[in-house]
């Protein structure tokens, strides 16, 4: 049983067919955005905000026509939380290239929800329990990412992410280590500048102001108990800090936007688009994100 009251803003005409799919039986009621919170649905019925797509698909085949409407709901979702109206966003993967390929320029959730409420700096963070950890930098190919990591950048990635730490997860002084960028943290120098040129003064300044920061570490013992007791864990990129997530928490691992004026979680995974249609979905990261989200906002 679910902690609170679950509406879905997107097609329900797509979400008839797939629980017709898959033998599911749910009742589908249309509902307009005043009308949430008015009537608590029951056993088997999905409230539905309705955002018709342009036409209906196969499972798996993700459509040009309907990139519009997922947008589209995802906006109705945003100004429906900035307007109170829902106490916080739960979102499930999109398809990135099929966006991309409309002609509409989208990296993922997170920068996109940043650029609709305003917000500068979003950082991501992946939960799995009492392991937390946030990226300095997210969806960007790997070439790119020591240019973009800048004193400044990682000064407002910490910014974020302690405040949030407090304010969201109500941790009254959390602990944060912070993973270097290169092997072994650069070695001294030996295996790249950026760890002691760029990284290190942030710290030691956050630390100054009476922050509990540490690091840079080798990212190969961050994450181990050598690292010592911390509540969060920065890594400086996408793929030095998911995978470590994912192996000790896949299927119940929940993702977060921190720094943004609502609440947002979304799922682990992707689209998953092979197995579409089949009924072998894993529920349990969905779960976790709606249950998170409900803490996250207090309710």
């Amino acid at each position: 049983m679910l902690p609170v009251e679950v509406v879905i803003v997107t097609d329900p005409e797509t979400l008839r067919a797939r629980a017709k799919l898959i033998d599911a039986t749910v009742t589908i009621t249309e509902i307009r955005s005043d009308e949430v919170g008015l009537r608590p649905s029951v056993a088997g019925e999905l409230q539905v905000i309705p955002v018709a797509f342009a036409e209906s698909r196969v499972c798996g085949q993700p459509s040009l026509a309907n990139v519009d409407a997922l947008l589209d709901s995802l906006r109705h979702a945003v100004d429906g939380c900035l307007q109170d109206r829902f106490a916080a966003l739960v979102t499930l993967p999109l398809q990135k290239s099929v966006i991309n390929d409309a002609g509409i320029p989208f990296t993922g959730h997170t920068e996109f929800l940043a650029e609709l409420t305003g917000i500068a700096r979003p950082v991501m963070l992946l939960v799995a329990g009492d392991l937390r950890i946030a990226l300095a930098s997210t969806h960007m190919p790997l070439r790119e990412v020591p240019d973009y990591l800048t004193s400044d950048s990682i000064r407002e990635v910490l910014e974020v992410l302690h405040n949030d730490l407090k304010i969201r997860f109500r941790l009254d002084d959390p602990e944060i280590v912070v993973c270097g960028l290169n092997p072994h943290a650069g070695e001294g120098g030996h295996l790249g500048t950026e760890d002691d040129d760029i990284i290190a003064p942030v710290i030691r300044e956050l630390a100054d102001r009476g922050l509990k920061i540490r690091g840079p570490l080798p990212a190969d013992t961050a994450f181990t108990p050598a690292a010592g007791p911390r509540d969060a864990i920065l890594a400086m990129y996408h793929d030095q800090g998911l995978p470590v997530l994912k192996y000790a928490g896949f299927g119940h691992a929940v993702n977060v936007t921190l720094g943004l004026p609502i609440v947002r979680t979304s799922v682990d995974h992707g689209t998953a688009l092979d197995i579409a249609g089949s009924g072998k979905a894993d529920t349990g990261s969905v779960i976790a994100a709606i249950k998170l989200a409900a803490e996250l906002a207090q309710i």
